[in-house]
């Protein structure tokens, strides 16, 4: 069946000559079995059922290359405004660690990050996580694309003390876990959906042996997949690895030839010429230029600790694909994209340091990139039906000079009205359609208090939640 949305006010369309987004104003949109067959004006083909796109504008849905679902949701109101005076501020050490969801919990923390993700635009989701108990028909259920990307590593680390972070070895046991998700990997791109796709993800730079690392690049180039890893995430981890190996973070990956065009360097913020890092060489932002790495910038869950990087613009000027993730609560895209201009002019104390074009490429075409998809991030005839429709009716969308802007710096997730992926609607009038969302959050408010009794059990110095996560106001 053909579908055909009639007369949009509005259609970012890509431009295959000149390799851009384009504004198309008055324009159609139709596509047929999952696929898009025409974008333009006036289309004259078949069409068993139309939409009618008066004051709205189709945009492409949105990727998003690094989100953690499965325990992020659930960390709201409690890791908001902490981390480790004595680890430079993180909060991956001491903190994170005794907030995780519980099994009971896990459905309820994707269900409200995916609503999230869905309401904010987002059609496509890099969901990197452990492994967890029905984890691909969860996703599937969310009516998203999602490349599910189950993480393993040779070591887990942890503080006795908050300033110093060991780590407990695994091999073995590394190995193992690698094995379990390629097969994880395997089974999510035949899932019945057929919306499940891959990446091979070794958790953390300072987690991984050298030889894991390795096998699981050999294993994601075997498989034609992208790798990703949390690298140049912390100044703990910068020193940990020049410690161990003389190299900074990003330069020990290419030593051993892990960087490349479908490698995906997560948060990439400490390279050597980063003020907090400072080191003896000045080589990271090119040999992720020259090698085609992707950075997955995610400002939100850092600038909670006054931590960001040095800057997108920066990073673009030197030639680095950037592509958009929300690593945090809330899961909100544009929300996160909002940010990203608003940190990167700041921190380049330059308000051209770097454009809304730039910011929305990175959104939709700079991710589908890095996750090796030619087929979703821009309306264009073959590509897969994975849009959204705006209102740009809505008040907080007018004046309308420049829709786009206005969405990310003004109206944000208010404005989307429908979502749709592979052509099905998965969001309407501003609601999810597939997922329970007011029903998850709420069962996860409850599961949060069994989270919250148990933390001081798994807290090195066993502090009740209140002292470690000081409330806005005293509770009387």
């Amino acid at each position: 069946m053909t579908t055909v949305i009639r007369n949009a006010d509005l259609v970012v369309a890509w431009d295959a000559a000149t390799g851009q987004h384009t504004y198309l104003p008055d324009a159609d949109v139709a596509y047929e079995g999952g696929r898009i067959a025409f974008v333009g004006r006036n289309y004259a083909g078949p069409a068993e059922e139309e939409i009618s796109g008066a004051g709205l504008m189709v945009m492409p849905g949105l990727v998003n290359i690094h989100s953690h679902p499965s325990s992020e949701p659930m960390n709201k109101g409690l890791i908001d405004e902490i981390g480790s005076p004595g680890l430079y501020n993180s909060s991956l050490y001491e903190f994170m660690p005794i907030f995780r969801a519980d099994s009971e919990a896990v459905p309820s923390c994707v269900r409200v990050a995916l609503s999230e993700l869905l309401l904010s635009g987002v059609t496509t989701v890099a969901d990197l996580s452990m492994a967890h108990p029905g984890w691909m028909d969860l996703l599937a259920e969310s009516g998203m694309r999602v490349c599910i990307a189950p993480m393993f590593k040779s070591a887990k680390w942890f503080t006795r003390n908050g300033h110093v972070v060991e780590y407990e070895w695994d091999e073995a046991a590394g190995e193992k876990a690698m094995g379990e998700a390629l097969s994880l990997i395997e089974r999510a791109e035949q899932h019945e959906s057929g919306r499940l796709f891959g990446m091979v993800v070794p958790a953390q730079i300072d987690t991984c042996t050298d030889t894991l690392l390795k096998e699981s690049a050999e294993e994601a180039k075997k498989r034609g997949l992208s790798w990703q890893i949390h690298a140049a995430q912390s100044v703990v981890e910068f020193h940990e690895i020049t410690r161990r190996h003389g190299k900074t973070p990003i330069g020990w990956l290419d030593s051993m030839g892990l960087l490349g065009e479908r490698s995906i360097i997560g948060h990439g913020i400490f390279l050597d010429d980063h003020p907090s890092t400072k080191w003896w060489t000045e080589s990271d932002m090119r040999r992720l230029a020259e090698t085609g790495t992707t950075v997955a910038h995610c400002p939100t869950v850092f600038a909670r600790r006054g931590i960001t990087l040095k800057h997108f613009g920066r990073y673009k000027r030197a030639g680095v694909n950037m592509g958009l993730g929300t690593d945090t609560y809330p899961h909100n895209m544009l929300d996160e994209m909002r940010l990203v201009a608003y940190l990167a002019r700041t921190q380049a104390n330059d308000p051209r340091s770097m454009t809304t074009t730039e910011l929305f490429d990175a959104a939709t075409i700079g991710g589908a990139r890095a996750l090796g998809r030619e087929d979703i991030g821009r309306l264009a005839a073959g590509m897969r039906a994975d849009f959204v429709l705006v209102d740009v009716t809505h008040p907080m969308m007018r004046p309308g000079r420049d829709p786009v802007r206005s969405l990310v710096y003004a109206a944000g997730d208010r404005a989307v009205r429908d979502v749709y992926v592979d052509g099905h609607k998965v969001v309407g009038d501003g609601k999810v359609l597939t997922m329970d969302y007011h029903g998850a959050a709420a069962h996860l408010h409850e599961a949060q208090k069994r989270i919250i009794d148990k933390a001081p059990s798994q807290d090195w110095a066993h502090r009740p939640v209140e002292v470690s996560s000081p409330p806005t106001f005293r509770w009387s």
